[in-house]
């Protein structure tokens, strides 16, 4: 079937929409449209897809899969249709049950690049809120480095605080947050979250808390309100100014203090206890050893270590991300099962007292993300620029499928210092809600 539609003729050029048919496997689950005209899928489906310009198509022919589909929708040369740009969900979640292609033959391919001609199959440079590509950031750094961190940092964070205000909401958190049911809203379950990470650490009044990659201080500020004396760092600048502006407005300067730095720039030792929440994602998984023991290192004996991240599904998958998040979003951005983890901060001599799994709570929280998203789309436009905010919304609700799918999942690891005869320095049972 796939040989007898591409080669009507020698002379016959495929429409763009006869290339999607051609390479579809199985009926679309949506209306696309061209634009030579051309047209495929049902007319009443609820979704589509609409390919506005030349460009568009050169992004996904020099880039088949989602680097190349994600390039033409953040430079707005492939539009959604029937959803949202903040929120574009549920015609992700169509596509990936529905929309499956196959590899084409010889024969089809050399129809398919007769039709579009040499000319849209010479690669183009990709939209400007791409990162540069994996062997460039390896030419230019170490991976890993502390300059290197530092700027995949800058691109991910630095977007702009206000955008960030208008998506995460008054919680100013990016990381999962902890539901009690699905009828929280997100700032109630940011703070459980917070309320749940202090609890299990089992912080009092006058302890010392280190939080590294503190985002915008919000675990920071939370402690010291009860008391515990913290210091948060992130390689953030706008976060850290953001951070300290909002200490010195709640009062809190004499017990708090979020520093502009590299969390292995932090001199001081004896911690209570240290919280990790969504910077393991960024380590890099053959750096765990030296990141896990430096933790180890900075505790007293009894202390505790609460690290909250993103995960694989398994241990045995590849720790690399995919292309659009690697050059969209986390630039070095590494995932492992939470088994390596926890492998990880067993051999650096602390024990591990606690595991569990909240991947349903971040689909939840992806979800509520993207409707503050959808509900200031305009400001956020007028913020950071159309294409960032498509990255945005594009990004947050593929990772709400992701969460729901169990491709990835968001493990917090309770563990702790033992003292030189094996005292723990906790009660029997979880002591948390």
């Amino acid at each position: 079937m796939t040989t007898l539609k591409a080669s009507r003729s020698q002379d016959h050029k495929l429409t763009i929409a006869e290339i999607l048919e051609t390479l579809s496997d199985g009926m679309l689950p949506l209306r696309f449209s061209a634009y030579d005209g051309s047209a495929a899928g049902p007319e009443d489906a609820p979704y589509g897809l609409h390919l506005k310009t030349t460009r568009g198509t050169t992004y996904l022919a020099t880039a088949p899969g989602d680097l190349g589909m994600a390039r033409a929708y953040v430079s707005g040369d492939l539009e959604a249709r029937g959803v949202h740009p903040g929120d574009p969900y549920e015609i992700l979640r169509v596509m990936g049950d529905e929309l499956h292609f196959r590899r084409p033959s010889a024969l089809t391919l050399a129809a398919i690049t007769r039709s579009l001609g040499w000319d849209l199959l010479r690669p183009i440079a990709p939209p400007p809120q791409e990162h540069l590509p994996r062997w460039r950031r390896v030419a230019e750094g170490l991976r890993h480095s502390k300059s290197r961190d530092a700027e995949v940092i800058h691109h991910h964070y630095d977007v702009s605080n206000t955008f960030y205000e208008y998506v995460l909401g008054p919680s100013m958190t990016y990381t999962c947050a902890c539901y009690e049911n699905a009828e929280q809203t997100l700032e109630e379950a940011q703070d459980n979250k917070y309320r749940l990470v202090f609890e299990k650490l089992g912080l009092q009044p006058g302890d010392r808390l280190l939080d590294i990659g503190c985002g915008w201080g919000s675990m920071v500020r939370y402690a010291a309100r009860r008391g515990v004396k913290v210091i948060g760092a992130t390689l953030s600048r706008e976060q850290a100014e953001w951070a300290q502006k909002a200490i010195a407005e709640e009062g809190l300067s004499d017990l708090a203090e979020v520093r502009f730095s590299d969390y292995r720039d932090v001199p001081e030792t004896g911690f209570d206890a240290i919280s990790s929440i969504g910077l393991t994602e960024h380590i890099g998984v053959g750096n765990y050893p030296a990141y896990f023991g430096l933790l180890q290192s900075k505790l007293r004996e009894g202390g505790r270590l609460l690290n909250h991240c993103i995960t694989r599904p398994d241990n045995q998958s590849q720790a690399r991300a995919g292309g659009f998040i690697d050059r969209y979003v986390f630039p070095d951005g590494e995932l492992t099962g939470s088994g390596r983890i926890i492998t990880e901060i067993q051999n650096v001599g602390l024990e591990v007292r606690h595991e569990e799994n909240l991947r349903e709570h971040y689909a939840l929280t992806l979800a509520g993300w993207c409707q503050n998203l959808v509900d200031n789309w305009d400001a956020c436009v007028a913020e950071v620029g159309e294409g960032t905010a498509r990255v945005w919304g594009l990004y947050m609700a593929g990772s709400r499928l992701g969460f729901e799918r169990n491709v990835v999942q968001l493990h917090q690891v309770l563990a702790v210092k033992l003292g030189p005869k094996g005292e723990a320095h906790v009660p029997l049972r979880p002591w948390w809600k």
